[in-house]
């Protein structure tokens, strides 16, 4: 029988690179981060260009709060996904 011309366990593996849009409705900056890499590194990036404290705001993923210990891998991000930025709100009676 003739070979196949198949390599095996050819599996499409994901890009160690993901390109994450970053929201505040106001502003969209655009990272490009390894997969494992904290997103901590993140948030405080875009927290310093935009002059925010990084106390004051949260960042939310698919409507679900992100940590920052979390990483691309973990909330299982896609190249292109947003993270959406809101003033953190506090109190209320």
């Amino acid at each position: 029988m003739a070979d196949s011309g198949i390599p095996g366990g050819d599996v499409a593996t994901p890009a160690e690179h993901l390109n994450i849009k970053v929201t505040d409705n106001n502003n969209e900056v655009f990272f490009k981060i390894k997969r494992s890499t904290q997103l901590k590194k993140l948030m405080d990036a875009f927290c310093d260009r935009q002059g925010k404290d990084a106390s004051t705001v949260r960042f939310l993923f698919d409507g679900t709060r992100v940590r920052p210990e979390d990483t691309p891998d973990t909330l299982e991000m896609a190249d292109g996904d947003t993270l959406e930025v809101h003033q953190e709100q506090i109190g209320g009676c």
